[in-house]
């Protein structure tokens, strides 16, 4: 494959350090360790590629999923990580190989906008925020942070807008967070293109299945994300060269004498030593209202909270994005991010937060899960790209934290087979 054909497939992901290790395409075997969405995909894009290949996921848990998944209560559908999928083809395609076509859509189009509330006023995020962050101070910040190995606070010179921007998404403040790791394309990390953007963007767009996305959108799958994992683990359960075992695994050595491969035959799909073993935790809240309880609250897919005073570092608007009913009729749901180290762990606290910023008397107020999130400290995907891995390491803990990530470095892996 050409260096131009990947960059059509993968886009902007190819900036994203693949870890793998040399032998892996030589394996008879291949030993998949952990199956949330990054074993599953690994497991079904290249078991689809190599029918010939015995495939095991060994999974220390009795379902399949990892991080991904949905709460339901009568009409109230909450995704618990993942809710939406930004443009990539990658996703499209594993929807469409997936045969979901009929529940995957399009956001919500007037849903778009997203705030982040500074000193108590929400501020809506736009290209109009440059001139807030100042457009010669960014330019500069920039510039340097193409020396590589920054914190996103060195990035965006302007701290609430930057720790907005990383809880938002790894729920860390911004001078603990790899700014190569969450903007790769601002610190230009990686390879470049081999042609202008705006060419490639094109090439790109036309390698859409079921829909070519719109500029802005992001699209979600009907009853959430959990659907997807639900039809993924179907569909491998009908492959008989794929193989579900349960049990703990502790190192990439010890699975490999286990089923008696070389380790270069392992495909790490879990956390490990090899990255920061620091996590950040948070708890995720549904709230819902009757339509007219926040008639005032206007349309849009969330606001971002820096500031640590508020146990809550988001509202997200989860019956506002969604194609599909997230809420009884005439309701609204909102899902509330709760980092533990801003909260004094009452959930009564976050309630009274809550209702400080949409409204007072929920008709649902519920506590739904809990979530754990490495650290991606300054310097971390440099030390990705310099690892010299003794198996291949998939996953949200390494390269890339997002959906459209670990799905496309699914496909990425299956290239080298």
């Amino acid at each position: 494959m050409s260096d131009l054909e990947s960059w059509i497939l993968h886009g902007e992901e190819m900036r994203r350090p693949l870890i793998f290790h040399p032998e892996l395409k030589k394996s008879s075997k291949l030993i998949i360790v952990g199956g949330g969405l990054s074993g599953l995909c690994c497991a079904y894009r290249v078991a689809k590629k190599r029918p010939d290949l015995e495939i095991i996921i060994h999974e220390k848990t009795k379902n399949v999923g990892g991080v991904i998944s949905t709460w339901k209560s009568d009409g109230w559908v909450c995704d618990l990580a993942v809710n939406a999928a930004r443009p990539h083809p990658a996703f499209w395609r594993l929807v469409d190989d997936l045969d979901l076509q009929s529940v995957f859509k399009t956001s919500n189009p007037v849903a778009k906008s997203r705030w982040i509330l500074i000193d108590g006023k929400r501020h809506r995020l736009s290209w109009r925020t440059l001139f807030k962050l100042g457009p010669v101070r960014l330019y500069n910040s920039i510039k340097k942070s193409r020396t590589g190995g920054l914190a996103v606070s060195e990035l965006i010179p302007n701290k609430q807008v930057a720790d907005a921007m990383c809880l938002g998404i790894v729920n860390d403040t911004s001078e603990n967070v790899d700014a190569d790791f969450l903007f790769p394309s601002m610190t230009r990390f990686g390879s470049n293109p081999p042609l202008k953007r705006s060419k490639l963007k094109k090439l790109i767009h036309g390698t859409y299945p079921i829909f070519t996305p719109k500029r802005g959108t992001i699209s979600s799958i009907e009853n959430g994300m959990q659907t997807l994992v639900d039809k993924l683990a179907s569909d491998i359960s009908t492959l008989p060269n794929v193989s579900i075992v349960q049990g703990e695994a502790t190192s990439p050595e010890i699975v490999a004498k286990l089923y008696d491969v070389p380790q270069s035959s392992v495909i790490w799909a879990a956390p490990s030593s090899i990255i920061s073993e620091q996590y950040t935790s948070l708890s995720i809240f549904a709230i819902g209202f009757k339509n007219e309880q926040v008639d005032g609250v206007e349309l849009g897919y969330g606001t971002l909270i820096p500031n640590p005073e508020m146990p809550i570092s988001g509202i997200l608007h989860e019956s506002d994005v969604h194609d599909s009913s997230r809420a009884p009729s005439g309701h609204r749901l909102f899902r509330l991010m709760v980092p533990h180290w801003r909260w004094d762990g009452e959930n009564e606290s976050v309630r009274r937060c809550a209702e400080s910023l949409l409204s007072s008397n929920p008709v649902l107020f519920e506590k739904i899960g809990e979530r754990k999130i490495p650290r991606y400290l300054p310097g971390h995907l440099q030390k990705m790209t310099q690892l010299n891995p003794e198996c291949t390491y998939v996953g949200w803990c390494y390269s890339g934290v997002s959906v459209t990530h670990v799905v496309d470095q699914a496909e990425r892996i299956s290239e080298l087979f």
